[in-house]
């Protein structure tokens, strides 16, 4: 299915969505507010009237389609197996309703604990109920005549056969093969003859490069005969990049995309960024003060340390720490060379003699990073994201295929940070945790190593 069609779909479902969770809302708090209900279970009446959380639906009702399209919720078969969407539904809840408590706590507004507990559950049963409905809608036989879409492959044999071993393999997309054209063998007039023969919803076109004439000549006929034709323009092999279709002021162009492409997901990542680093660096503001003070007093030099960092696609920015070493710990990184245990273009020494005794403390438990949130702020880093290196060991990369770690924007932890940090000592290895975040990246991966970074930090877990 095209992704066009996906995405009307989707959309369909998450306003859908949208509107069951409003609803749940409301139905939660009814359920709570029942006397007969407040009777049985012995239960207070609740704090405030539903009036006062009404300005809840600002944020519920677009986060809602936004947190399940995070979850994977919207990326299965519209008729696949049910456990694929139940999951993803169930983490969906769970972050919403987390979400909806801290909203109450900001906003110091008390709400019954049942009220939430059954908002996610009656989420949950209305949405698995609306997609049992679709199913059985589906399924049944005018659902089946209005889903189904009927299509011609046009090709040579060889692309013809991959074409059926990929509908194969989604076999709940929809698509029934009704005919084949051979464009080595049969002319497009063949074609033309299918076309009224099966009157068919498309035609499915994929050639190698030397029968562009045919191909033109096929694309034409369906173009008179009012049929929608679809070419699977993959003439260029790529191992890594993912190729989308996309225009340039008026002409089409095919984008080949090896990085996270532009989604609603990557503007909410955004402002989570903003959001988040805005509230740590109000939150934390008295630790950080302390730290500050503490390093004024023990050690001489500056309060942070500032280096120069590769950013995204490698364009530099200042970075900010807490100084945790001493003064001309750069001058005397040379001297150390020879026990760095890092391989690659990185520098690590266990028990590093430049590291101040409050460096070493505050290095432990990765207080010295906390500066790094006005980077966050200010857009030149992420709170998730490969960890930042400096230029100049960027330069030394010794494999080009090492940059791509740089497509994305930096950030305060990854997949490195939560595997042991300074334990992961084959660059190599370091830079397969960023690419591999890179080729999977989601804003649930992102939830999950925020979540499994503080255990790691606060047992200072692989630092040294």
């Amino acid at each position: 299915m095209p992704r066009r069609d996906r995405q009307i779909r989707t959309a369909i479902h998450q306003w859908m969505d949208a509107g069951l969770f409003a609803l749940s809302f409301w139905l939660a708090y009814a359920l709570r507010a029942n006397p007969d209900i407040i009777r049985w279970l012995e239960l207070p009446p609740p704090p405030r009237p539903f009036e006062s959380y009404l300005w809840l639906y600002l944020i519920l009702i677009p986060a809602a389609p936004l947190v399940l399209e995070a979850s994977g919720f919207y990326r299965r078969p519209l008729l696949g197996p049910r456990w694929r969407k139940v999951w993803p539904l169930i983490q969906g809840c769970v972050i919403i309703c987390m979400g909806v408590t801290l909203m109450l706590f900001f906003a110091r507004l008390d709400m019954a604990r049942w009220t939430i507990i059954w908002f996610g559950g009656i989420a949950l049963v209305l949405v698995l109920t609306k997609e049992e409905i679709i199913r059985l809608v589906f399924r049944s036989r005018l659902g089946q005549a209005q889903y189904r879409k009927r299509f011609i492959l046009v090709g040579v044999p060889s692309e013809i056969a991959q074409l059926r071993q990929l509908l194969a393999a989604h076999p709940d997309e929809g698509l029934d093969v009704v005919a084949r054209v051979d464009l080595s063998r049969e002319p497009v007039e063949h074609l033309v003859e299918q076309l009224h023969e099966h009157s068919v919803n498309g035609v499915i076109i994929s050639a190698e490069h030397s029968h562009f004439e045919q191909i033109e000549a096929a694309i034409r006929a369906c173009e008179i005969e009012g049929v929608e034709a679809w070419l699977v323009a993959d003439f260029f092999r790529t191992q890594i990049s993912r190729t989308s279709l996309d225009e340039f002021y008026g002409r089409p162009v095919l984008v080949f995309r090896a990085t996270p492409e532009f989604s609603w997901q990557s503007v909410v990542k955004q402002v989570l960024d903003f959001a988040g680093a805005a509230v740590l660096l109000l939150v934390l503001s008295p630790l950080l003060l302390a730290v500050a003070a503490l390093i004024k007093l023990t050690s001489p030099g500056p309060v942070f340390f500032r280096q120069q960092r590769a950013g995204l696609n490698g364009h530099p920015f200042m970075m900010y720490k807490f100084r945790s070493m001493v003064t001309n710990a750069e001058q005397l990184k040379h001297e150390l060379e020879a026990l760095n245990e890092m391989t690659g273009p990185v520098f690590k020494v266990t028990n590093d003699p430049r590291i101040t005794p409050l460096g070493r403390f505050i290095r432990r438990f990765s207080i010295d990073e906390l500066p790094q949130l006005l980077n966050v702020l200010c857009g030149e880093m992420s709170l998730v994201g490969p960890r930042p290196l400096p230029v100049d060991e960027v330069q030394r990369f010794d494999d080009v295929a090492h940059r791509r770690r740089l497509s994305v924007r930096p950030g305060l932890t990854c997949l490195w940070q939560i595997s042991g940090r300074n334990e992961v000592t084959d660059f190599a290895e370091w830079v397969r945790l960023d690419l591999e975040y890179i080729d999977n990246w989601s804003l649930w991966l992102d939830l999950k190593i925020l979540l499994r970074t503080i255990p790691v930090v606060l047992m200072a877990k692989g630092a040294k």
